[in-house]
């Protein structure tokens, strides 16, 4: 199964570190950070799941829930957890999907032959709270997520959703976005009193303001 932007979320049940989970009805309402693993005890993940715990308010203040997988059963998980608690210098609290027969990483196709024949491919996912795909990245095995890319595009998303613009190369919020080109000017000039710099007709940027 390919999943692509704007499909929705394949469902599952499945235990975890938190206890056993229906997919969309965790996730329902929230947006979700949904990222793989390949194994418990592999110094990167480590790192990340580590990382993720580290930003449990940025999350939070972004209505985002954080959700890891490994092939691994739970109680390896819980096992692991102790090492990422202890080297990370944090309190990971976030559900760990128990995923030992393959299982969710076959429904969301995370083995590639190319790479590994059993290990699955560190993607992940943003799933908006309609349960739509809205962004995926993968990641070869020897290089970290970039936690503060991941926080843009979230930011990046949210902003989007709620206003007719979008974001320029290199955004961060503060910058001045893009009124879409399928607004016309007029309607443009009731959403955007505070106006534009027209470097084309059909690039406006504008500023908004930072929630």
């Amino acid at each position: 199964m390919s999943l692509r932007l704007g499909d929705t979320a394949p469902d599952f049940a499945a235990d975890t570190t938190a206890g056993r989970i229906q997919f969309h009805d965790w996730a329902r309402g929230s947006w979700v950070f949904f990222f793989w693993h390949p194994a418990d005890y592999t110094p990167v993940c480590t790192t990340e799941m580590g990382r993720t715990a580290q930003l449990a308010a940025e999350f939070r203040r972004r209505s985002v829930k954080p959700l890891g997988l490994s092939t691994d059963s739970v109680e390896e998980h819980r096992g692991w957890v102790k090492d990422v608690d202890e080297t990370q210098r944090t309190s990971v609290s976030f559900p760990i999907v128990a995923d030992t027969d393959l299982s969710v990483s076959r429904l969301y196709d995370m083995l590639h032959p190319n790479v590994n024949d059993t290990e699955t491919v560190r993607t992940m996912f943003l799933i908006d709270p309609d349960l739509k795909i809205r962004l995926t990245m993968a990641y070869p095995m020897t290089v970290g997520r970039n936690f503060s890319e991941i926080l843009r595009v979230i930011d990046a998303l949210q902003l989007t959703d709620r206003m007719e613009v979008a974001t320029p190369a290199d955004w961060n919020p503060g910058d001045r976005v893009i009124i879409r080109p399928s607004l016309p000017d007029e309607a443009a000039r009731a959403k955007f009193p505070q106006g534009w710099d027209a470097l084309k007709p059909y690039l406006r940027l504008t500023e908004v303001e930072r929630r």
